[in-house]
Formats: structure tokens, sequence, C-alpha cells
């Protein structure tokens, strides 16, 4: 270190010093609020994803959405937002995954009955005919 990296005047690197220790309490006291919104979010699609349809359908999406949720509770009340935000979302996400695999369940639960139907009608049009 030479003397020119010494700084000539002392009072302007003392002036500057509060200024520097405001900015870094600030930047910690910014810290990630409490995901509020996105725990209700979640809680609803979970709630809403509960059906009978798919607990028998996708019940192993909606077990992940479920423990998800369930964790991110947790992480709320350890004060972890940023954790318990980002199991919520997830959550939410799986909840909409349930719903989708159940309801694709139930489509192809319905074309596979309308197929069994033009079947039958095929087959009785055909008994008619032979008749």
């Amino acid at each position: 270190m030479t003397t020119q990296d010494i700084p000539r005047n002392p009072g302007r690197v003392a002036a500057r010093l509060p200024v520097a220790i405001s900015l870094c309490l600030l930047a910690a006291c910014a810290s990630v609020p409490a995901p509020s919104a996105q725990m209700a979010v979640a809680e609803a699609a979970v709630q809403r994803a509960s059906t009978s349809s798919t607990s028998e359908n996708a019940s192993s999406e909606l077990q992940i959405a479920t423990s998800k949720l369930d964790k991110a509770r947790l992480a709320l009340a350890a004060k972890d937002f940023e954790r318990a935000g980002q199991l919520a979302e997830q959550a939410e996400l799986d909840a909409q995954v349930a719903e989708l695999h159940a309801q694709s369940a139930r489509s192809r639960k319905a074309a596979q009955e309308s197929k069994d139907a033009a079947s039958a009608l095929r087959e009785e049009i055909n008994r008619k005919t032979l008749h």
C-alpha cells in the first residue's frame, strides 16, 4: 500500500460511514414478507382438488400437493417465508396437476363409455337387419 492509497481526508471517510451502515441495515430489514396470499391460493387449490374423483384417479398427485402445503405451513410457522412461499406455489401447481389428471381419467372413462354404447348400437342394428 502506498501513501497515495491512503485517503487524504479521513473526515470524508468518517462522514460516509454512517451512510454505509444505514444502507446495510436497510438491506437487512428488507427481508421476504410472509407469503399470505400465496398460502391462501395454495390452500384453495388443494381444497378444490380434494374431490372424490381426484382422490380416486389422482391420489398420489393430491397427496404430494397436501404434503407440500403442510410443509409450507411449517415453514411459515418457522418464519422461513421464502421457503413457505416456494412450497405453497409448488402445492398449488401439484393440486392443479391432480385436478387435470382426474379430469383426464374422467374424460377417458366417458370416451370408453361412448365407444361401448356405439358398439352396442351397431350390434343391435346388425341383429335387426339380419332378422
